[in-house]
């Protein structure tokens, strides 16, 4: 294994990480890195690795070899989820899981403790109230929910619940935002908004976008790194990755394993 990328501003890097669930390799001796304020996406045809790698990183699964390195020297293979999120890694999955019997404002405020503790301990701690206050105030500002604060979250739409969900994690002050698949349901409208969120949001901190949708990655205008077998296929600007014969080929190959299936 190698020890280090060689780059100062690295905020994540994947030293050649192996995830095996009996026998099938769902990431296979993958490198990767992604820089400080950096948005990257992710594609790939199922089974690539995509959400695997999400998981990997924030905790949820360890590898079987290899490293993931966050900042200059933490080892996360190391570190349990809760670990993990206080040290700045804050995910966002696919599905919406906000509370919706409780307001927007009352979701934010619950997300600010619940990574490092239990629910029920987060519903009786008060912790510093001015702090709490400011980063409810500045996370609904910066999704576009602060008029929706006494909204009870079950009255959002589908899109209004993923900007939640987003301002839930923000809350939280991560260095390193994981997003799986954001805009999957949502309207066009709602599409474009999401893409001047996590743009705004990747200013100041690295954004780590798994998707499917390729419109939203052209919105995005973002390098992508595209998967194949657990590893990394090829890498570059959208139209460069959309051109490139490898990646037309794993995605053609896969349109025909599914139109065989469904014969």
């Amino acid at each position: 294994m190698s020890t280090s990328t060689g780059r100062a501003d690295t905020i994540i890097y994947l030293d050649d990480v192996t995830i095996d669930y009996d026998g099938f390799k769902a990431l296979s001796r993958l490198n990767f890195y992604m820089d400080r304020r950096e948005l990257r996406v992710v594609i790939g045809p199922n089974g690539a690795g995509k959400t695997t790698l999400l998981d990997v990183i924030s905790g949820r699964v360890r590898p079987a070899s290899g490293r993931v390195i966050f900042g200059h020297h933490t080892d996360l293979t190391q570190l349990r989820e809760n670990e993990i999120a206080a040290l700045g890694v804050g995910r966002k999955f696919q599905t919406p899981s906000v509370f919706v019997n409780l307001t927007v404002r009352e979701n934010v405020e619950l997300s600010l403790r619940r990574a490092s503790k239990g629910v029920f301990a987060t519903l009786f701690e008060r912790g510093d109230v001015d702090d709490d206050r400011r980063r409810i105030d500045g996370a609904l500002e910066q999704v576009g929910l602060a008029a929706k604060g006494g909204v009870l979250a079950g009255a959002l739409s589908h899109g209004e619940k993923q900007w939640l969900e987003i301002g839930m994690v923000m809350a939280q002050d991560p260095e390193l935002l994981l997003v799986d698949e954001p805009v999957a349901g949502m309207t066009d409208e709602e599409t474009a908004r999401t893409s001047e969120l996590l743009l705004g949001i990747a200013r100041d901190r690295s954004v780590l976008v798994i998707e499917h949708d390729m419109e939203f990655v052209r919105q995005l205008g973002a390098k992508v790194t595209v998967l194949h077998q657990g590893t990394v296929l090829c890498e570059g600007p959208v139209e460069q990755v959309q051109r490139d014969p490898r990646v037309l080929e794993v995605y053609l190959g896969q349109r025909r394993e599914t139109t065989h299936a469904q014969r």
